[in-house]
């Protein structure tokens, strides 16, 4: 099978980047598989972070694909399109996120649909987090030029079945990201500066509202965990306004109790702040499935999440940490009883167990069954 695969990739950074690079190997274990990426991702007036582009080593960056598409120029459409056809693949692999690239994609997908081409689609989101009065009109354009699709999340079934009922898709989790092996939680904290005495708990990825990262702050203000020797690691990009966090570490009185890391983590770093927690709080407004949990499954880490989206298929409560309410005393009371507890032990036995079915070699294989079914 010959796949052509159009997405986010080197030097573009960030986890969809790497979610496709990891796919790519997969896939290319057994296929001839060629990447297409874009000229130009996001207009940098739309783009909330400092920079697109992966600054240093990057785990992604052994893809080389081709840079042929704009999606502020629809003039690249079609020369995306006949890109693709010059390499004659069977199949077409897109990664769905944000409406955003529906026009491009979708009319890339719409011109190889006509020449015979399956295209499948990697659905992280249908609806988007942050909603806009176009969404659903350029979602529809997106759903309807493409054969067939992996949801990773049920709430994603259920958003793909709103737009075609009779869509092909399958469901598989997200498969877990390799970020290198882990270290002890000395080595890690002794990278990152941190006291050697305390403990840690890590928020990671870029923040946005959504992620509920002040219902955290707000909870590490909770008496209990206060009197604890414990404290909050947060590691990623602001993607919005980070003065809003900076005051709520002030009104919540607890500016000792969080390490604020807030520029982009770079690929080789990521192992140091996973190995220097005990957990991984994930305290969502809103999801579909996340990465995060995905890296968190790799090194053994325990998780807190709320029960939003997806999130609760893939961290059994109880098992291999917390699913609760996207509510402060929710929070509060997971991270109390997790250290009152002692449950890390148990925890992390349980993930190591737990983990086994998040592989990137069934993800593949799901993808060659949509591809037979649409053939059919």
């Amino acid at each position: 099978m010959r796949i052509a695969y159009l997405s986010t990739f080197y030097p573009y950074r960030g986890g969809i980047a790497q979610f496709n690079a990891a796919l790519f190997h997969e896939l290319e274990k057994k296929h001839e598989i060629k990447a297409f990426t874009f000229t130009r991702q996001y207009p940098e007036l739309l783009f909330p972070g400092k920079t697109q582009y992966a600054e240093g080593k990057d785990s992604a960056e052994d893809v080389k694909a081709e840079r042929v598409l704009d999606t502020v120029n629809p003039f690249t459409y079609g020369k995306t399109a006949k890109a693709i056809l010059a390499f004659k693949p069977d199949i077409m692999i897109t990664k769905y996120w944000m409406p955003y690239f529906a026009p491009s994609l979708g009319t890339v997908a719409k011109r190889l649909k006509k020449q015979g081409v399956i295209n499948i689609s990697v659905l992280d989101n249908v609806i988007p987090h942050e909603q806009k009065f176009y969404d659903k009109t350029l979602t529809k354009y997106f759903v309807k030029n493409n054969h067939a699709f992996v949801a990773m999340s049920q709430n994603v079934v259920d958003d793909l079945l709103t737009f075609n009922p009779n869509a092909n898709y399958v469901l598989h989790p997200h498969p877990m990201f390799d970020f290198g092996q882990k270290v002890s939680k000395e080595e890690a904290k002794a990278k990152l500066s941190l006291n050697p005495n305390d403990s840690y708990m890590l928020f990671f990825g870029f923040i946005r509202r959504y992620k509920g990262l002040d219902l955290l702050l707000e909870a590490m203000a909770d008496a209990r965990i206060k009197n604890k020797n414990l404290k909050l690691i947060v590691a990623g990009e602001y993607y919005e306004d980070g003065a809003f966090y900076e005051n709520k570490l002030k009104e919540f009185g607890i500016e000792a109790s969080v390490s604020m890391h807030t520029n982009y983590i770079p690929s080789d770093m990521v192992r140091y702040y996973f190995s220097a927690a005990d957990m991984v709080v994930q305290p969502y407004r809103t999801a579909t499935q996340s990465g995060v949990t995905q890296i968190a499954y790799h090194f053994d880490k325990p998780m807190l999440v709320t029960d939003v989206g997806g999130l609760a298929e893939i961290v059994p409560n109880g098992k291999v940490g917390y699913v609760v309410p996207p509510n402060v005393p929710a929070i509060a009371d997971a991270i109390n009883d997790f250290y009152e507890n002692k449950r890390e032990a148990s925890f992390v036995a349980n993930t190591q167990s737990e983990k086994k079915r998040f592989q990137w070699d069934s993800f593949a294989a799901a993808i060659e069954g949509l591809y037979k079914k649409a053939k059919a």
